[in-house]
């Protein structure tokens, strides 16, 4: 097996907790989206009005994202039409899936 130079290692170590920056950075933008949209709408809406508020806060604040993204399914070798869709990609990276219920019921 060939050993990775140590710069190389050093830059790899960088390149990653960059990126994990930026996806702590992203995450925090997207929680504060989220609150700020519960804050203004409050409970007891329709998912698809929250994800209407969610798209809205996100262009505000300068995030991009793709929203009802179809995620295919495969199973052994065979495409399924299952029509799942993800709620929202944002900043390419991460998967946001918004969910509205009456109450969080305690766990079992």
């Amino acid at each position: 097996m060939a050993e990775i130079p140590a710069t190389a290692q050093i830059e790899s170590i960088a390149q990653s907790e960059f990126k994990s920056d930026l996806h702590r950075s992203l995450t925090s933008e997207i929680i504060g989206a989220a609150i700020e949209v519960h804050r203004a709408l409050g409970p007891g809406l329709l998912e698809s009005a929250y994800q209407a508020a969610m798209c809205r806060e996100l262009s505000i604040r300068g995030i991009e994202f793709l929203q009802q993204v179809d995620m295919p399914l495969s199973y052994k070798g065979v495409n399924l039409d299952c029509g799942y869709r993800i709620d929202l990609i944002v900043g390419s990276c991460v998967v946001v899936e918004l969910k509205a219920v009456q109450e969080i019921l305690p766990r079992a």
